[in-house]
């Protein structure tokens, strides 16, 4: 048979996990009866440390179980984080209209300087060690934190830049605007490298993996966690 596995929403602790993702792909691998695993993906991204995770253990089971291929079908959108993680698959299947990409790293926040001001609201914020209010939205930018900040999004942008031409090697077509956050038509993605096909679990199930029987391994919250 061929072992599904749902990637669905946002990647973090409390939604799409890599707790939950790795268990999921654990099951689907270690079943002498999978002939293949494909991994379903609709997400726009979430935590690099999480995607990071799931990524490492596809790594780590494809090495482990040499026979058996894992894929990756993209559903909407496979974005940042998303394609973090589906960078590690022997190939990525989409549909022409799926958005795919976003290779890129953010961190945003607001300043309430401006708002006090006009309130007449004094800031006063005490730390024990002068970097503890980092980024401390209720007081002025301080440009040593922020270019620590934009130094720590550079670091892990590369990491996420390394991990695509990793696992796209020579498939990946690099272009000034690859690695700058913008994402492509499914179609488009094709062209650049960033995916191999157009398919869908069914058809990626029937014609590459060549098993139509689906068995789902995703792990399903329990009733108290919904």
């Amino acid at each position: 048979h061929t072992a599904l596995v749902d990637l669905q929403g946002v990647i973090a602790s409390d939604q799409a996990s890599a707790d939950d993702v790795i268990s999921s792909l654990q099951s689907a691998f270690e079943d002498t009866k999978t002939k293949g695993v494909i991994l379903r993906i609709n997400s726009p991204g979430g935590s690099p440390v999480q995607a990071g995770q799931i990524y490492d253990e596809i790594k780590r089971l494809r090495k482990l179980h040499p026979k058996t291929p894992l894929y990756v079908v993209v559903d909407d959108i496979c974005a940042s984080g998303g394609y973090y993680v589906a960078a590690g698959a022997d190939k990525i299947f989409v549909d022409k209209a799926s958005i795919v990409g976003s290779i890129g790293v953010l961190m945003d926040g607001f300043g309430f300087t401006g708002t006090m001001e006009k309130l007449g609201v004094d800031r006063r914020l005490l730390t024990a060690g002068e970097n503890k209010g980092f980024l401390d939205p209720f007081s002025p930018q301080n440009e040593r934190h922020k270019e620590h900040a934009q130094g720590m999004l550079n670091d892990i942008h590369q990491q996420f830049i390394d991990v695509v031409r990793e696992g796209r090697g020579k498939r990946l077509k690099e272009t000034p605007d690859m690695f700058s956050s913008l994402m492509w038509t499914g179609a488009k993605s094709i062209e650049l490298g960033l995916a191999d096909g157009f398919g869908t679990v069914d058809s990626v199930a029937r014609d590459v993996i060549k098993a139509e029987d689906i068995r789902d391994y995703t792990v399903k919250p329990n009733f108290a966690e919904k």
